[in-house]
């Protein structure tokens, strides 16, 4: 059997990812009537359509639709093979915008630490930290995002991951709250007092109510806020228990020191629930970018400088 041309790889992914044979002929340098050829070439190959009329505008078939981001990786793939060895960057003079996609949390605990160390090494270097408003794997896809921070989830089968340390959720509450103040906090304690909790998606149950409920007991939800700095503010000006992750507490740099502040009391919750991995992630276009490469481990170092892997049970306050 005759090779492929592997050519029509390139027009291809130009057709699928521009969706129109006019703007894909502009981007490739050719005449339109040369690019629709192609696309003719394509269809014969493929066996479908690929592009398909739709009133004034061409719309990608069912199946171009599925072939579109395995075409762009595959494509992405074969460059990086056919580039010269990447040399060392000088960081001194690398300007570049890096875009982490990570929570409120994240960005109190690590932020300041790691943008010191990337621009002690790179001072003309950018961190753009972006919210999270569903996790998805679409940003790292589309390169909006270079980085991905937080629990894995759904996020694609071709997406790389690095676990960073598991973290564990804790207690927190004002410093002279009777919770601080008048010894152990037992689940009926616990339970006792109104809950403020975190959720991007105003969900009010988790794991921690599924342990209390084997207990026979229920936490009184009283209010939702979008981030555990919120859930903390509120919690340092009311009675109300905060609900937030050990990470946000604990420092292995400063063991003694109360990242949330003087007045915010943390402790051990009085059940058990299971460890949350906390890992970075990004698309494997980027694998051998030297840069990205260093923007990885700058991420990786922080963390493990900070805090430890497994954070231990212990009273923290």
């Amino acid at each position: 059997m005759p090779e492929p041309d592997l050519n029509l790889l390139i027009a291809l992914d130009t057709l699928l990812t521009d969706g129109s044979v006019a703007g894909a002929a502009r981007r490739l340098g050719l005449s339109a009537s040369a690019m629709s050829r192609t696309l003719t070439r394509l269809r014969a190959v493929t066996g479908d359509p690929l592009l398909v009329r739709a009133g004034r505008e061409m719309v990608l078939t069912p199946y171009a639709e599925v072939i579109r981001e395995r075409t762009r990786n595959t494509v992405h793939e074969a460059r990086a093979l056919l580039r010269p060895s990447a040399t060392e960057p000088d960081f001194s003079t690398l300007r570049r915008t890096f875009t982490l996609r990570a929570n409120d949390g994240f960005v109190e605990v690590f932020g300041s630490a790691l943008i010191a160390a990337a621009t002690s090494l790179a001072p003309h270097v950018c961190l753009s930290f972006m919210p999270k408003a569903e996790k998805t794997a679409a940003p790292l896809r589309d390169g909006s995002a270079d980085l991905e921070i937080g629990v894995l989830g759904e996020m694609g089968p071709e997406v790389r991951v690095q676990a960073l340390f598991r973290d564990r959720f804790i207690g927190a509450v004002r410093k002279g709250h009777p919770l601080a103040t008048e010894g152990d906090v037992t689940a009926e304690r616990y339970v006792a007092f109104g809950h403020v909790v975190a959720s991007r998606r105003a969900c009010t149950r988790g794991p921690v109510d599924d342990a209390l409920a084997a207990l026979g007991l229920e936490r009184n939800i009283v209010a939702v806020v979008p981030s555990f700095p919120a859930a903390l503010a509120v919690a340092r000006t009311s009675d109300l228990v905060a609900l937030v992750p050990a990470s946000f507490m604990v420092s292995r740099t400063e063991p003694q020191r109360d990242p949330a502040g003087d007045d915010i009391f943390a402790f051990d919750l009085p059940v058990t629930t299971e460890k949350i991995t906390v890992s970075q992630m990004w698309h494997p276009r980027l694998e051998v970018d030297p840069v990205h490469r260093w923007l990885r481990q700058l991420v990786l170092s922080v963390c493990r400088q900070r805090i430890p892997f497994d954070i231990p049970p212990a009273r923290l306050t």
